[in-house]
This record gives structure tokens, C-alpha cells and sequence, in this order.
């Protein structure tokens, strides 16, 4: 079951298409939009600020969004926020990735097909152009990105409207085996994006 926790009479919203993890904890003014992805143990605390993603966003394991009273945190369609990130006050663009370990700041926007490299620090109120590569301590403009550069994000970011599916319909808590079995299983690749069991 999902931790969802009431404050101030304020209750999280979660869309019935959105997955999220058990261990993941929405606190407060948190709304998951249809298609959302939650990875293990992420955290939305909206306990201050409102914290919203919208339809196909996924914010993944141990992420934290946060923000100040009267802000909104916002991580727009098909938003992809990687790996143990950290999003404070700001909003990220329509089809933007925020690498893993990056942090955005208060008031910065990452710019529609963005990308921010993993470990970088985006300052509060930097405004990134659409389709930017930025990285560093602080994030620096690098240049801009190709068509490519999309495409292979875009390709990323399906995989995990994908996940999301597969978890709606497949995840469930179970002991784990003592031993692998004969003729084990595993998740295959298919390079259309999608996963299936191997046979």
C-alpha cells in the first residue's frame, strides 16, 4: 500500500493510470497525474508548496521534491527526473530530463527537451533555453541539443511510460526464492522499448 499522508486537511492525489511504489511517501498537496511513474522510495513532500507532475512524468528511486509556501514544484509532461535527484521550487518543461543526482533549485526552470547532466547543481532562478544541455557546479549551458539528443531521451522516457504499465499489472510483494531456479527467467530487452518476460 502507498504512504500517502494527510496534512492541514490536505490530502495527496493520485491518478488511477499512475504507479506508485509502496515505499515511496507523498505527504500533503502532491498530485500525480495519469501515466506518472514513482520509483521506490522516492519522497513528495508537499507540505509546504504544491508538488505536481503531470500526465507521463516519472520521477524515479529515492528522488525528493520539495518547495516553499505559495510555490508550486512542477514536473511537466513527460518529465523524466533520474535517479536520487533533488527538485526544489522549480519546474521542469515539458519532455526535460534532470539526471541522476542533479539538483534543481528555487525558481529555475529547465526549458521544454532540456537536459540536465547527472551531479549538476542548477542555482535558484536559472531559466535553461529549450533544448539545452547543462551541466556542472554550477550548471553551465554547453550547448544546444540535436534532434538526436531528443530521441534518445524521448526513447528513455517511453521506457518508463512502459514500467509504469508493467508495475500497474505485474509488481506485487513476494518472499523471496531461497535458490534460482532451473531455466530461470529473466526480463528480456526488445529494442522497440518494450520488456517481456524471456522464454
Amino acid at each position: 500500500m502507498v504512504k500517502v499522508y494527510e496534512i492541514n486537511g490536505v490530502r495527496p492525489v493520485v491518478h488511477p493510470t499512475a504507479y506508485v511504489h509502496p515505499s515511496a511517501v507523498l505527504i500533503g498537496d502532491v498530485i500525480v497525474g495519469p501515466r506518472c511513474y514513482i520509483g521506490p522510495l522516492a519522497s513528495l513532500r508537499g507540505d509546504f508548496g504544491r508538488l505536481i507532475l503531470e500526465e507521463g512524468a516519472n520521477l524515479q528511486d529515492t528522488c525528493v521534491m520539495h518547495g516553499f509556501p505559495g510555490e508550486d514544484t512542477v514536473v511537466e509532461v513527460d518529465g523524466h527526473i533520474g535517479h536520487g535527484a533533488v527538485l526544489h521550487g522549480c519546474r521542469i518543461k515539458r519532455n526535460a530530463m534532470v539526471g541522476m543526482n542533479a539538483v534543481v533549485m528555487d525558481k529555475a526552470v529547465v526549458g521544454e527537451e532540456s537536459i540536465v547532466a547527472a551531479m549538476s547543481f542548477v542555482k535558484a532562478g536559472m531559466v535553461i533555453p529549450p533544448r539545452s544541455m547543462v551541466m556542472g557546479t554550477p550548471a553551465k549551458i554547453m550547448r544546444e541539443l540535436t534532434i538526436d539528443d531528443v530521441k534518445w531521451k524521448s526513447f528513455g522516457t517511453r521506457q518508463y511510460h512502459e514500467l509504469n504499465v508493467r508495475s500497474l499489472e505485474t509488481m506485487r510483494e513476494v518472499e523471496a526464492l531461497t535458490e534460482v531456479e532451473p531455466d530461470r527467467k529473466g526480463i528480456a530487452f526488445d529494442p522497440s522499448g518494450m520488456h517481456k518476460p524471456k522464454s
